[in-house]
């Protein structure tokens, strides 16, 4: 892959996506002077002996205390051991790839005062390939992602564990193998390393960019869906969108026709379908799934800043002045991530519906679960069920993050925007929808197989191509379970958009 060149504070969603996919990243422009500039005043600071929070207190509830100049060092080294308690499953190398370039870019804008060799220490790390291991519970999303972060500055300092590609190591071992030395922290810079929103960013761009290939997989399904149960182009006429002029309702309803176009299976009942109208869930799509691109567009504006943003505290904004503010908590981020979680919940529910009237042979007009010698065969009965078993998984899965809090630090910190795990929750709620989308494609590509020799939009004939690749035709009953899988991947991958011409993510840039 072409690698990544991220400028600080004006990195592009198409950047991070790269990266999320393994791409190599390295920062970008000329931001030494600023760090300079901004490790100066810290200095400046230190050798004044004036009181600043974060630099020479304690921290949080404990910011009223003094600490000695001679234990700084070891104000930062305990902050670090002491925040790093996360619990439950590591996050993925993947995640955690992007998390090492979005917290080096935040840290080079300057207004953050650490050293060069932190900044290095980072990138360092993700260019050898080398994630720290981190829990991916344990925030509550304000006064920054407190104990992820943790984790992953101490693997950095030699604490903890660190994958080396691919392989876990204990840190201290992982640094010697690439050659770095281990982190020794000064004044401030523990906490801003710890400081920030970069771990909720990171789990909800993953949530984004993975929604958004599932969203062209399933504009690509609801199309083969129509074509398959012979349903009706009428309804994506621009003019009708025109009328309502909601945006994301416009785009969808033109990129289903434009999929449809050219179907052979269309034109055979064009002039002699009995049919007065489609079920909603063929004939909304525009209105629905127009809808859902909009919440995941305004969700990708409010990520694309938070990307690029320096969220940790204190602050240095100028000659001498180190400023505490609140931009460690993430409410935007768990807003976005709460739209989120809507949008791939109702772009599973649309799904599963279409996918119910694919195997209902008195909707479909096609064999009972478009099983061949029904009764014998189940064809794509219990397929079903398994998509319905997500549906409902992701609609217990949407309930917002956001309007929980619970007060810590002995309500010091006591308003929290719940962002980490409402964020965590998309990666599961995406691969959620792929499946339910992976099922409506093989049931779409079988039904079609009942209308050939006829074909299907040219489009929609290289997803056919892409499955059949992976998945046969289902003859007879056989073990389904490898072919859910394939076309899982195949959505997750954006092989399904690519094959037909999307890819939704790039147009949010």
């Amino acid at each position: 892959m072409t690698p990544v060149s991220l400028n600080p504070g004006a990195a592009r969603l198409t950047d991070w996506r790269a990266i999320l996919d393994g791409a190599a990243a390295a920062l970008a422009g000329d931001s030494a002077g600023r760090i300079a500039s901004g490790r100066a005043i810290v200095e400046e600071i230190v050798a004044a002996g004036t009181v600043t929070y974060g630099v020479n207190t304690g921290f949080g509830k404990l910011a009223s205390v003094r600490i000695a100049d001679a234990d700084l060092a070891t104000l930062q080294r305990n902050l670090i051991l002491s925040h790093a308690v996360g619990t439950g499953p590591a996050l993925p190398d993947a995640v955690v790839r992007l998390l090492l370039a979005m917290k080096a870019a935040s840290l080079a804008r300057g207004a953050s005062g650490v050293r060069p060799v932190v900044i290095a220490a980072l990138t360092g790390a993700l260019q050898a390939d080398a994630l720290p291991v981190i829990p991916a519970k344990g925030s509550v999303g304000a006064s920054g992602d407190l104990a992820p972060l943790a984790h992953m500055t101490a693997a950095l300092m030699g604490f903890g564990e660190i994958r080396l590609k691919g392989e876990t190591l204990p840190a201290a071992e992982a640094l010697k193998r690439i050659g770095q030395a281990p982190l020794a922290l000064v004044a401030k810079e523990g906490l801003a390393l710890i400081n920030g929103t970069q771990v909720s960013t990171t789990l909800a761009l993953t949530g984004l960019a993975a929604i958004a290939r599932v969203f062209d997989a399933a504009l690509v399904a609801g199309a083969l869906s129509v074509d398959a149960l012979k349903g009706s182009d009428t309804p994506f006429d621009p003019r009708i969108q025109a009328l309502r002029g909601q945006p994301g309702q416009i785009k969808v309803a033109k990129v289903l026709l434009d999929l449809i176009a050219g179907s052979a299976i269309r034109e055979s009942h064009r002039h002699g379908d009995s049919k007065v109208q489609d079920p909603y869930s063929l004939r909304c799509q525009p209105q629905v799934m127009g809808a859902v691109g909009d919440l995941i567009g305004n969700a990708a504006v409010t990520l694309a800043i938070e990307a690029n943003a320096v969220t940790d505290n204190p602050l240095v904004l100028g000659v001498g002045e180190i400023v505490s503010g609140g931009n460690f908590h993430a409410e935007p981020v768990a807003f976005a991530a709460d739209t989120l979680a809507l949008a791939v919940c109702e772009i599973g529910n649309l799904s599963e519906r279409r996918m119910a009237l694919l195997v209902d042979p008195v909707m479909s007009g096609l064999p009972p679960f478009l099983a061949r010698d029904a009764g014998l065969n189940s064809g794509f009965m219990i397929a079903q069920v398994t998509a319905a078993a997500l549906a409902s998984e992701n609609k217990q899965k949407a309930y917002p993050a956001s309007v929980d809090t619970i007060p810590t630090s002995a309500n010091q910190e006591d308003h929290v925007s719940m962002a980490t795990h409402g964020a965590f929750r998309l990666i599961e709620m995406a691969r959620n929808a792929a499946s339910i989308i992976g099922v409506e494609l093989m049931a779409a590509a079988e039904a079609i197989e009942h209308h050939r020799p006829l074909k299907t939009g040219p489009r929609l004939e290289r997803v056919l191509a892409l499955l059949r690749e992976r998945i046969a035709p289902l003859t007879e009953d056989r073990y389904l379970a490898p072919d859910l899988a394939a076309a899982t991947e195949c959505v997750l991958s954006g092989a399904v958009g690519q094959a037909a011409g999307l890819d939704y993510f790039a147009a949010l840039t």
